[in-house]
């Protein structure tokens, strides 16, 4: 009898354990393994707020499958986890990039890079078909700009046609504007967003830093009417309108995520060329420094302003040009910043430096010749001009913009109770050693750091990739959600030649 007990008892619990396994707990797809929440925030509305990197440029263009990997767009995937609604985005009409105006082709407006094996180059036999006079119906909740400054969110006219001839419009935004005198907060605030992303800033001084300088620093300046495409934007400037952008979208009680602005100094568009890759030998230097006709007389020049008190004894160290037998001379650079010495019939030349940027492009420009002449070379016996170099004092002025931009958007985060993205820090975090998530080791380096495109100045779809992630991560500690963040290694490095590759 004892012995029947048990086995029914065995029985018994056996049962039990077979019911149990049909009520396990489900496994979520959150950060925590707990059920999946919102927490305080509502993302039935999600609209995002930007410029080019909202957008998803990558690759030196806009095209679509770059869009889809747009950072808003990948927050949007994971905002549907949580009761996210639908994210549209004014797509482009191919995989090539590059815009027409009635069939003309927008200048500046190429079509997107690729990496053919040895160097980036623009996708061969790439024919445009996104023409900016075929409207977009809307609304749109991706509503990044490329090339939009801060102060353009706000700007009437900023989508018209017209406009764009001038320079008063930008060909992205007339695509898809509510209409051509509409603003880009207005077609956001329009929609009643419940949460909303705005990353702003980079291009207040970006174009001023890949021109070399050579816009105007407009401190001072609050009148961005006067101001030209590669100026430095008034950090008060800045402050009204992000404050202004802050106030619209949160007047509905909505909530949000913001981002500060990394140093220019650390994209791969300012410090892939070094400022020393000049190689020379002993006989080209006899030339290069003839008391006559080369930098020996440029040097004796700077020995007689000194003498006559024009110049210190430090601007004497830093203009005086000399070369060494090797591989590392550091070219020679027009600076502005030097005393005017023009009167004396004495240019502006010094070597650069370490402390100098030397941009991207002047990779396929230093060492070549001008009009096939062997004497004439490009960063050697022929100074860069401006263009080709950000300077130590115009990398401190867009530093001190950037700084203060950089207050102001934390400050209006904090006050506001809005999740803020630190994404300087984690810019300076792909400049020292890089950031490892999913077995990927990301760095800011150009082509093989796998972070950035081959711009040199936007995000890779990893970089993308990255880049929502640490929006995830902000929101979730802001709100006390927990979406998952997205796995890295199912985002590619470069894009293919073939659009039907991707």
């Amino acid at each position: 009898m004892i012995k029947n007990f048990k086995w029914l008892l065995l029985v018994s619990l056996t049962i039990v354990a077979c019911d149990n396994s049909d009520d396990t707990d489900p496994v979520y797809n959150s950060s925590d393994g707990n059920p999946l929440t919102s927490g305080e925030a509502d993302f039935s509305k999600y609209v995002a707020l930007g410029d080019s990197f909202a957008a998803g440029y990558s690759d030196g263009a806009l095209f679509i499958e770059g869009q889809k990997g747009a950072y808003p767009n990948l927050l949007a995937e994971q905002f549907a986890t949580v009761g996210g609604g639908e994210f549209k985005t004014p797509f482009m009409a191919d995989n090539f990039g590059g815009l027409l105006a009635g069939g003309a082709p927008i200048p500046g407006q190429g079509v997107r890079l690729i990496f053919n094996g040895t160097a980036p180059i623009s996708l061969p036999g790439a024919t445009p078909t996104t023409d900016v006079t075929s409207v977009l119906s809307g609304p749109f909740n991706n509503l990044g700009v490329p090339g939009a400054k801060s102060f353009h969110l706000v700007a009437s006219g900023y989508g018209s046609l017209a406009n764009v001839g001038i320079g008063a419009a930008n060909p992205y935004y007339v695509r898809f504007a509510s209409s051509a005198t509409s603003k880009i907060l207005e077609d956001a605030a329009a929609q009643s967003p419940t949460f909303f992303s705005l990353w702003i800033g980079g291009n207040d001084v970006l174009s001023y830093a890949t021109s070399g300088g050579a816009g105007v620093d407009r401190t001072g300046n609050l009148d961005p009417t006067t101001y030209g495409s590669n100026d430095i934007t008034d950090p008060n400037v800045f402050a009204n309108v992000y404050s202004s952008i802050v106030t619209t979208m949160t007047a509905g009680g909505a909530k949000g995520v913001v981002a500060n602005l990394p140093y220019v100094n650390t994209l791969p568009y300012f410090t892939t060329v070094p400022y020393n890759p000049v190689p020379l030998d002993a006989a080209t230097i006899t030339a290069l420094m003839s008391n006559t006709t080369g930098y020996g007389a440029y040097n004796n020049g700077l020995l007689l302003a000194k003498a006559n008190g024009l110049i210190t004894d430090a601007e004497l160290a830093r203009r005086t040009i000399s070369f060494t037998p090797g591989s590392t001379n550091a070219v020679v650079m027009v600076d502005s910043y030097l005393t005017n010495l023009s009167a004396l019939g004495i240019p502006s030349y010094r070597q650069a430096t370490a402390e100098d940027l030397i941009v991207l492009p002047a990779r396929n420009f230093i060492g070549t010749q001008v009009n096939g002449n062997p004497l004439q070379v490009n960063g050697v016996s022929v100074p860069l001009a401006d263009n080709w170099v950000l300077s130590k004092d115009e990398i401190t002025e867009v530093r001190n913009a950037t700084d203060a931009y950089n207050i102001t958007i934390e400050s209006i985060a904090n006050a506001n109770g809005l999740a803020f993205v630190n994404a300087k820090a984690i810019m300076d975090k792909l400049t020292s050693g890089g950031i490892t998530a999913n077995g990927f080791t990301l760095t800011s380096g150009y082509v093989t750091g796998g972070a950035f495109s081959l711009d040199g100045v936007h995000p890779s779809p990893r970089g993308y990739a990255l880049i929502a992630n640490e929006f995830i991560k902000a929101i979730n500690e802001k709100y006390g959600s927990n979406m998952k963040a997205k796995d890295l290694s199912k985002y590619r490095i470069l894009f293919p030649a073939d659009p039907d590759a991707f």
